[in-house]
Parts: C-alpha cells; structure tokens; sequence
C-alpha cells in the first residue's frame, strides 16, 4: 500500500477521526489504523462509521464507532470520555467533519442583470440559515471537537491535529461562497491553533484536498452517460496535472505530516494535495 512508503507508525497511539462515515475521512481512518493506531470513527451517522470500523477490524486493526455531533459541546465531550475509557487518550485528532448546503449555493456562476427578480437563486437569495449552517459545522465543527479532544492531548508528547482545508480556502470557487469563506476559516484556525499549543508541543497542520471524483461528488463532475459536465471540464483544465486525485493519493501527506521524526518541525501549514491546482494561474 502506498501509505507504507513513509513508515509512518502510529503503534499504540490512538486517532479520532471526525465525519468518518463519509468517503474521505473514512479512508483517513482505515490509513491510521494500518499504521498501526487504534481508531475511533466518529460520525453523526454511527452506521457509516460502523460500516468503515467493521471493516479496519477484518483487516486486523482496531476500531470503534461512535455517533457525534460535532456542533454539540456536551456530546463532544461525553463521546470523548467514551473514547478514553474504551481505547485511551487521544493522540491523534483528524477533523474532518464538515460540507456545504443547497441553501448557500447560488444556481449560477455570475450575476446576471435581471437575476434579482427571476427564477433563479441569485446571491441575493442566499439563505442566511443556510449559510450559518455551512458556517458552524465546518468551523464549530473543528472547533469544537479540538476543544473535547485536545484536552487529553496537554501533557502527553508527539500530538497531532490535523484540519481538513480546501481549495476554496486558497481562491474561492464559483457558487459556494459560505463553503469557501468556511475553509479559509479552517486554514487561519490551523494557524491560530498551531501557535496556541506551540508550547505544549501539539503540532497542529492541515490538509487541503484538490479535487477528487468520489460517490459524494459524481453527479456534479459527471452526466448520466458518464460523460464530463462543463464544470468537470473546467476543473481539468485548470489542474495542471490534467486528471482528478485518487483518494489513496492523499495517504501521503497525511502520514508525514503525522510523522514526527520526518515532520516534527513543521505545525501550522496548510498542505495542497492539488495535481497544481492552487500554483495555477490559468495562463
């Protein structure tokens, strides 16, 4: 597996990995326990965090699962007490809950004369629930998980936090305005929070995942015959590598950054896992 190339172990440490029932932190999860840490999956859907749990543990690792809200202080800190009983202190926290909402997400790319009274959600249909939804679970959703878990982290050594950024954070996409603000949001709170436990020695980074074809995003990438929409097509051609991320791709930078021999100098960047996206200037 190519999360092996780094040696990366993580051998009596214990991961809790927000959002874990959805495509990508779910793998994040199945990574850390080949690396050899004991996991707990926490998702507000417990069955596609158990489904993933089940699966780490007919591969031999250790696994559990865990239903949260992560936009709920009291539960935040009941599922961590269970999780210290059951597996230990956290050593390691991947927050990767979070997601964007129909309601603050305009139909169209640009603003055009007479939008404003058509039948179209237009920037100025923007629902502000919607938008505050969007908001609390990508950031409260981080904040509020690192406050229930980073806890157990102050005295221990060799700590990670790792945030869960996007391209959005680096240049904002078209359409999804509240997601974009919400992961620039992520990227200055890594920052902020790899300064604050500085001195506890918690390395706190983040990864920010270009984009990739998953299950959750097949129908925005791709038609019905599977062919490419006109956004796939933008995103192609704006990705100088010229092709969408492979969900194993991301093993990499997640293990060194959770390596504290080859990256124990390095807390509070935010690393691009992009094919170039983000270094493109579109000439």
């Amino acid at each position: 597996m190519q999360e092996n190339v780094l040696n990366t172990r993580l051998d009596g440490k214990v991961a809790v990995v927000t959002g874990a029932g959805g495509v990508l932190c779910s793998y994040f999860a199945e990574v850390l326990a080949r690396a050899g840490a004991k996991v707990a999956l926490l998702d507000l859907n417990e069955a596609a965090a158990e489904s993933c749990a089940e699966k780490i543990r007919a591969e031999g690792g250790i696994a559990r699962a865990y239903a949260c809200n992560v936009l709920d202080k009291r539960i935040c800190l009941e599922v961590a007490e269970r999780v210290k009983s059951e597996l230990g202190t956290c050593d390691v926290l991947v927050n990767g809950a979070g997601g964007n909402n129909p309601k603050a997400t305009t139909d169209k790319e640009y603003y055009e004369t007479g939008d404003i009274d058509a039948d179209t959600k237009s920037f100025f249909d923007l629902d502000e629930s919607g938008v505050g939804f969007v908001f609390n679970l990508n950031f409260l959703g981080t904040l509020i998980p690192t406050q229930a878990f980073a806890a157990q982290m102050v005295g221990k050594s060799g700590c990670n936090i790792i945030n869960i950024s996007s391209m959005n954070a680096f240049t904002p996409l078209t359409k999804i305005p509240a997601y974009s603000g919400a992961k620039a949001a992520i990227s200055n709170f890594t920052q902020w929070l790899a300064v604050h436990f500085s001195r506890e020695g918690i390395r706190v980074n983040a990864i920010a995942p270009g984009f990739f074809s998953t299950k959750q995003n097949e129908k925005l990438l791709w038609n019905g015959d599977g062919t490419p929409t006109a956004r796939t097509g933008k995103i192609l051609a704006a990705t100088p590598m010229g092709r969408f991320g492979r969900t194993e791709e991301l093993a990499g930078g997640l293990l060194f950054l959770l390596n504290n021999d080859a990256a124990g100098f390095i807390t509070g960047v935010v690393l691009p896992v992009d094919g170039g996206f983000s270094a493109y200037s579109g000439v």
